[in-house]
């Protein structure tokens, strides 16, 4: 095999960078040493199906389907609406989430722990009212349910269709089973353990989601105005296409959203491997060559 020029693994390198930086922040390089090499327990061992999900590029499109999803309820959109800042700061809020998850999937039992207790901490803040007169807060177990089996759905449907190395069904009942280690931990009350149990949950939600002006306005945002320089609008809107083609066959025209058809969905499937083996060739360190 030729070896890469220095061109390609220049080229390689500044997209990883780049990358890296846009998600995990100024803090990135330190979260992820002290992540990776401090020592003491995990929650979850090196040989876990949550590792496999949220170490794959996929996650980039299943991060995004799941923000719409989230957004279908509307007390969990009024909540970040008001609380998050998610328009004045949308990568501080993706830099702090992707921190999260990188925390409590590899880093030890007790960062992981202190991680959880920040969270806490916030949603026992986060609360109101409202349009329509309706008491909200963050800390409720039931909404807490809503935004995790969002979260863990379209984790799981990006990592099966788009993923280096989809599980099979027992693999996918397991990293459900290993999401509500931390689920629990934040105060979901009895979370799904298993694939069926999650589609069963999230069919019991269906009568409370609906797309408010809020969560239209978000869907906009994210779609449509991303806060990107103009040369990442191309791949980002293929990344869009894939996160809107991902979602469940009922949440697509609540947002007044038209997932592709026909020929177009093969392309925006093609597109979609093709984005996350880019994403995953650049940040993926290269192997050592022989000399």
């Amino acid at each position: 095999m030729d070896k890469p020029s220095a061109g390609d693994r220049n080229l390689r390198a500044r997209l990883g960078s780049t990358l890296f930086s846009r998600v995990a922040g100024p803090s990135g390089p330190a979260n992820r040493a002290r992540i990776h090499t401090a020592p003491g327990p995990r929650w979850f061992g090196p040989d876990r199906p949550i590792r496999a999900v949220h170490g794959d590029a996929s996650m980039f499109i299943g991060g995004l389907s799941a923000l719409l999803l989230q957004s279908l309820h509307p007390l969990a959109m009024t909540a970040v609406a008001a609380h998050s800042g998610f328009r004045g700061d949308p990568w501080g809020r993706l830099q702090r989430t992707s921190t999260f998850l990188a925390v409590t999937t590899y880093g030890t039992a007790q960062d992981a722990q202190l991680a959880v207790d920040r969270v806490r901490a916030v949603h026992e803040r986060v609360r109101g009212t409202t349009a329509a007169g309706a008491p909200y807060r963050a800390a409720d177990p039931h909404l807490l349910a809503w935004v995790h089996a969002a979260e863990v759905d379209s984790f799981l449907r990006a990592h099966e269709r788009f993923g280096a190395h989809p599980l099979n069904a027992a693999g996918y009942d397991a990293y459900v089973a290993d999401t509500a280690r931390v689920a629990t931990a934040l105060g979901v009350v009895d979370p799904p353990r298993d694939r069926a149990s999650l589609l069963s949950l999230l069919a019991q939600y269906r009568p409370e989601l609906r797309a408010t002006p809020e969560a239209l306005d978000a869907a906009r945002f994210l779609l449509r105005h991303p806060p990107l320089p103009w040369p990442a609008r191309a791949p980002y809107a293929l990344l869009a296409a894939n996160a809107i083609a991902l979602l469940p066959p009922w949440a697509p025209g609540m947002l007044g959203l038209r997932p592709a058809t026909g020929p177009r969905e093969t392309c925006v499937s093609l597109s979609g491997h093709a984005l996350t083996r880019t994403i995953r060739w650049a940040m993926t360190p290269p192997t050592r060559q022989p000399r």
